[in-house]
């Protein structure tokens, strides 16, 4: 194994507010324009740093087509006013894209490619849906038994997980309510305000009086998500949506969303160079396959061996953002691992939050990076199991 050259720190994290999608207020924003927005406001955390200085942007996008097609990345970082000089390319690990695109941008700067590189993610489930818009699968995913669960929905592997690893409705419902309620508490507290990007949100509608499309603008600062009126009783009146006789509902599955979220990444020598600030040291990455057909156990497999790249115990890491893709897996994921609770999503998850794919690492990231900050714990994992089959796991260090 080579040896690493320098250490990569987070010098600034930011991300936009999720938007519920299809219906939510940002159901006609661009992804690209989110993820502008999320890189102003990064780089207005540093301006002592010379754009001059960044040399690329690293980008996760789940579906990366329509709206958030032709290279995401470069488009973003163009309109963003970044220099021509500032490079652009687009990562897609589903789930994990941002979390990727976080740990691509470190490597460079490790392996001493770079000084400062932009990392990010960007998810419009409002423009661009599920699967997108034209699945295909190669037909050969079809011809063995052990190859179909590449096509599975996503709920469907969510019922194997709860059924392979015994996790009741009752234990799923109750997950969902503290996930809101967590989020709640955490908005009511101010909690998310560090990390939080402030959009503009610009709606058209038809004046009839005038004759004319009129507009009005408002400033989104909160997640969307999160239901004041969530309760145990209306989650069990809740009937299953991926298996008859299942026990995942939409009550106890990650919301679908829209968002973005940029983190910007320098060397120690960018750090002194620019007089910057670290947030954080980025320390390790994992990622792991696992059968397809039970894809939400990827974090199983993924977060020991991040721990082993660090070199530290499960115990040494004192904030857990575990993607709630479903309670199912999240709980069965906890179980095996023997995470403690209250370690884990203390400001809500996905559930309540959103989860919009490829952004949900970055977002989860800058949650995190904030968090140790706030609550001095020294290290942090994002962690997330991936469709199709894999887990990610990424640790940062707070500084």
């Amino acid at each position: 194994m080579s040896k690493q050259v320098q250490d990569a720190y987070i010098v600034a994290a930011t991300r936009t507010p999720i938007g519920k999608s299809s219906r939510g207020y940002f159901r006609h924003t661009r992804p690209d324009d989110l993820l502008v927005a999320a890189v102003r406001h990064a780089l207005a955390q540093v301006p002592t740093l010379d754009p001059q200085a960044i040399e690329d942007a690293v980008v996760g996008c789940s579906l990366p087509e329509a709206e958030q097609g032709v290279n995401i990345a470069r488009v973003a970082m163009v309109l963003a006013g970044l220099p021509h000089s500032v490079g652009g390319v687009t990562v897609n690990r589903f789930c994990a894209s941002g979390l990727t695109a976080v740990q691509m941008a470190a490597d460079r700067i490790r392996v001493g490619e770079a000084d400062v590189v932009i990392a990010g993610g960007a998810e419009s489930m409002s423009m661009v849906p599920m699967s997108g818009h034209k699945p295909s699968f190669n037909p050969a995913v079809f011809e063995r038994d052990e190859n179909v669960g590449i096509a599975y929905g996503m709920g469907l592997t969510a019922e194997k997980v709860a059924e392979q690893w015994k996790v009741t409705r009752e234990r799923q419902d109750a997950f969902a309510l503290a996930s809101h309620e967590k989020a709640l508490a955490a908005i009511a507290a101010g909690q998310f305000k560090a990390e939080m990007t402030p959009v503009t949100v610009v709606e058209r509608f038809p004046d009839l009086a005038r004759c004319e499309v009129g507009t009005r603008t408002r400033t989104v600062d909160i997640d969307e998500g999160p239901r004041p009126d969530t309760t145990l009783e209306g989650l069990a009146r809740l009937k299953p949506v991926f298996a008859a006789k299942g026990s995942v509902t939409a009550g106890n599955s990650s919301q679908t969303s829209d968002g973005a979220g940029a983190l910007i990444l320098a060397s120690e020598r960018a750090v002194k160079t620019f007089g910057l600030t670290p947030l954080a040291r980025f320390v390790s990455f994992a990622a792991r396959g696992v059968p397809p057909q039970i894809m939400g156990i990827g974090p199983i497999e993924a977060i020991p061996a991040a721990l082993k790249a660090a070199g530290l115990k499960l115990d040494d890491i004192g904030w857990f953002e575990l993607n709630e893709a479903f309670a199912a897996q999240a709980l069965a994921v906890m179980d095996t691992v023997g995470l403690d609770p209250s370690r884990v999503n203390p400001m809500g998850g996905a559930i309540a939050l959103g989860h919009p794919l490829g952004a949900t690492g970055a977002i989860r990231s800058a949650t995190v990076v904030h968090a140790l900050h706030r609550h001095q714990q020294r290290y942090g994992m994002v962690t997330m199991c991936v469709g199709m089959g894999q887990g990610a796991a990424g640790i940062f260090e707070r500084v």
